[in-house]
């Protein structure tokens, strides 16, 4: 291939931008920087944004509390267990599961919503006392 000027490439570099030499070159008498003030003025510019930014942090909400590493238990009505299970049927984490009642590896706690009406077996769940209390009053066991 012959070199010639319509197949020449360019180096792929950009020249930098020469600020404040004269006004022929386009950035010359304020040099970019506009008409007075600090950020006119030399070494002024970083100063402020950085106040600036600390305003807007201060600006900002402050959000409190704890978020807790333990996961939230898994809720498990007494109208559930009433729906799904028959009588003396075994009620753990797993069959839960199984049941769709409950995502899996959550700790299960079973509360006092709703009423029971049959004898269960409850293994290795958490439950509140009135649930205890309805548990056992219908003939079930917590184990």
């Amino acid at each position: 291939m012959v070199l010639s000027l319509h197949n020449l490439k360019g180096s792929g570099r950009k020249r930098s931008r020469r600020v404040g030499r004269g006004n022929a070159s386009g950035r010359g008498t304020y040099a970019g920087r506009g008409q007075k003030g600090q950020r006119a003025r030399s070494g002024g510019k970083k100063g402020l944004q950085q106040r600036a930014l600390r305003q807007l942090f201060q600006r900002l909400p402050k959000l409190g509390g704890f978020k807790s590493l333990k996961p939230k238990a898994a809720v498990v009505t007494l109208a559930d267990l009433q729906k799904h299970f028959a009588a003396g049927a075994i009620v753990n984490q797993r069959i839960l599961v199984n049941k769709g009642l409950i995502k899996s590896g959550k700790p299960v706690k079973i509360v006092a919503t709703g009423t029971l009406g049959r004898p269960l077996r409850i293994q290795k769940c958490r439950v509140s006392a009135v649930a205890r209390e309805k548990i056992v009053a219908a003939g079930g066991t917590i184990e």
